[in-house]
């Protein structure tokens, strides 16, 4: 693993395990129904390098990560891209999005707006 990654994957997940020391859950539904936000980021750990960069290979595990995800809660996705904990890990969110595309996912909410962005 490179460097930069392996540093921004350690990043993400410490902070991840101290702002669950922190927050408590709620029983409220967001854009991720009852699973916290930070849940559904954690599960898309193998997506940091190709949410990062444009040219890097986007593994089979993002791929099924992101596939499952857009058949459960397409908002999710989007909510997880856009998040202050996304950012804090390097993703950069207009190359987030392209991620569903560069995997082929066939049934991707093509033309839908996540914040400022459209999915490729």
């Amino acid at each position: 693993m490179a460097p930069k990654l392996t540093t921004s994957l350690s990043t993400m997940i410490i902070f991840l395990l101290a702002s669950q020391a922190y927050i408590r859950g709620t029983n409220a539904a967001g854009e991720c129904g009852k699973t916290p936000i930070n849940t559904a980021a954690t599960s898309l750990s193998p997506c940091l390098g190709a949410a990062g960069n444009l040219k890097a290979n986007v593994l089979p595990a993002c791929c099924s990560r992101v596939s499952a995800l857009l058949a459960n809660s397409p908002k999710c996705l989007c909510a997880v891209f856009l998040s202050p904990l996304a950012k804090q890990a390097g993703i950069n969110p207009a190359i987030a999005i392209t991620v569903p595309k560069r995997c082929n996912i066939k049934n991707r909410p093509v033309g839908k707006k996540c914040g400022r962005y459209t999915l490729p």
